[in-house]
C-alpha cells in the first residue's frame, strides 16, 4: 500500500493514528508469511528487523505471536496504543532504536514501548541518539550486534 508515495504495511488515518482493522489484517498476513517460512526451515531461528512503519508491523506481529522470532530489531517504531501483556516473549532478544527528537515517534512513546518489552521479560537492548527519525551508524552497529550474538 502507498501513502503519498511512501510504502506502508497498513493504513493510517493520520500521523501516529492507525487504522486498527487494517493493522490486524496486515499483522495476520505477515504472521502467515513468517510461519510458512519457518515451516520451510524448521531448524533455523527466525530474526526480524524493520525500520519505521515496518518496525510497527513487526512489533504488532511479536505481540500477536510471541516466540515467533528469536531476535527482533525495531528501528524507530511507533506503537500509539497500550498493548496488553503477553506471555511467551520472555527470553527473546529485542533491540529498539530511537531518536530523542524524533518528530514521528515521540520519545515518551519510545520509552513506553521499551518498558512494555522489559515487562514481558525480553532481553532488551537499546540504542538512543539525540537526533530524529533518521538512522545513524550506531543503530546499524547495534543491529549487527543483535544479529551476530
Amino acid at each position: 500500500m502507498s501513502e503519498f508515495g511512501a510504502a506502508r504495511f497498513f493504513a493510517r488515518t493520520g500521523e501516529g493514528i492507525y487504522d486498527m482493522d487494517d493493522l490486524a489484517r496486515a499483522t495476520a498476513k505477515m504472521l502467515r508469511f513468517v510461519k510458512a517460512h519457518k515451516a520451510s526451515h524448521p531448524n533455523s531461528p527466525a530474526y526480524g528487523f524493520r525500520y519505521s512503519n515496518g518496525a510497527n508491523i513487526l512489533a504488532a506481529v511479536s505481540m500477536t505471536a510471541p516466540g515467533l522470532f528469536e531476535r527482533i530489531g525495531l528501528l524507530h517504531p511507533l506503537i500509539p496504543w497500550s498493548p496488553a501483556p503477553v506471555a511467551g516473549l520472555d527470553g527473546s532478544h529485542v533491540l529498539i532504536t530511537a531518536g530523542r527528537h524524533d518528530p514521528i515517534t515521540p520519545w515518551a512513546e519510545s520509552e513506553r514501548l521499551m518498558q512494555w518489552y522489559l515487562d514481558q521479560g525480553v532481553k532488551l537492548s537499546t540504542h538512543v541518539h539525540d537526533g530524529g527519525h533518521e538512522l545513524r551508524p550506531g543503530e546499524v552497529d547495534a543491529l549487527a550486534s543483535l544479529l551476530a550474538d
